[in-house]
This record gives C-alpha cells, sequence and structure tokens, in this order.
C-alpha cells in the first residue's frame, strides 16, 4: 500500500481516536518536506557547489534553489547576499514518493543506522533528520561522487504539539529509538 493510502486509510482513524478529533479535517496532515545542503567552508568552490546542486536534483527529481546569506557575519567570513545553501521544497505526490523511498531504501542504506531520535520532533511535532553522507539515497552512486557532503530532511506536518508529531510519525512507520 503506497504511503498516502496508508496515511488515509490507517492513520487518519487512529489519530483520530486517540486525540479525539471530531471530524477529519482536525487530523494532522503532512505539508511537506525540505531537503537542504549548506556549502559550509566551499560556498566559494564553484565544482562543489554544482555537484550538491546535481546531488540535490537526482534524489528529488526537482531543481534546488540557491539560498543567500541575509547578513553579514565576518567570523564566518560571509557577505550579505553570498550564496551559502541549496534547498528545495517537495510538496503532494513527490513528498510522498520520497518519504516512502526514505523510509523503505535510505534508513536501511545508513551505516549504523539504529533509529531516529524522538528529540529530532520540535515543540511543533515537525521532524528534522540530519545524513552524514548522501549515498544513503539510491540515486547516489558512490563511485560517481568526489566530495561527500552531508544534508538535512525536514518533514513539515501541521501538527500542534510533540506529543501528535510523535505519534503521526510513529504511525506512518518512521524508527524511533526505544
Amino acid at each position: 500500500m503506497r504511503l498516502k493510502e496508508y496515511y488515509q486509510k490507517e492513520v487518519m482513524p487512529k489519530m483520530k481516536e486517540k486525540f479525539s478529533f471530531s471530524n477529519d479535517m482536525q487530523v494532522p496532515k503532512l505539508e511537506k518536506v525540505v531537503l537542504n545542503v549548506g556549502f559550509g567552508r566551499h560556498s566559494k568552490e564553484k565544482e562543489y557547489v554544482a555537484q550538491v546542486v546535481k546531488t540535490l536534483e537526482d534524489i528529488t527529481g526537482q531543481k534546488p534553489l540557491l539560498t543567500k546569506a541575509k547578513v553579514s557575519v565576518s567570523a564566518f567570513k560571509v557577505r550579505e547576499g553570498m550564496t551559502i545553501g541549496a534547498r528545495v521544497t517537495l510538496r503532494q505526490q513527490k513528498m510522498y514518493d520520497f518519504l516512502e523511498k526514505l523510509l523503505k531504501v535510505s534508513f536501511p542504506r545508513v551505516r549504523d543506522f539504529r533509529g531516529i531520535n524522538a528529540k529530532s520532533i520540535d515543540k511543533t511535532g515537525c521532524l528534522t533528520i540530519g545524513f552524514k553522507e548522501q549515498i544513503a539515497f539510491p540515486e547516489i552512486k558512490a563511485e560517481r561522487i568526489d566530495h561527500i557532503h552531508g544534508l538535512e530532511v525536514s518533514i513539515v506536518a501541521d501538527t500542534k504539539n510533540y506529543e501528535e508529531g510523535l505519534e503521526l510519525f510513529t504511525l506512518l512507520g518512521f524508527p524511533f529509538k526505544k
């Protein structure tokens, strides 16, 4: 069963019952998934930036948006307007396809993976997961990459608190540490 159908048939009724929601519209749902990579000290290297952009394109099937610094920080040698990262926002069907791939393929490929820390969920119920290497995703071939970089995956849901978020992600099949 696909993740979207599973959410509608299994997760919604359980969430509705547990939190005593009076109708289906009150049940929290996933809004978007944001993948983010910061360039760090490599922000001036065009080859590195191009590889990160290509990696995000391969993983998501969308062209990433380059993010620029809003303020200058002399300690980090960052000037206002300087390109400091790249991000992709996935919504609707692409979001569900990505999450399905994340749960069934990417997590099992992470070396020494013991589950997601429940503290990765913030007070509004959104989940953020950091990957140390991009090779956990099936589209990335380790032989063809020059630089290994990490990335951050933020899963935004319209939950109201931590408990709702933890329950939603647990019911969707995210592997949390015991």
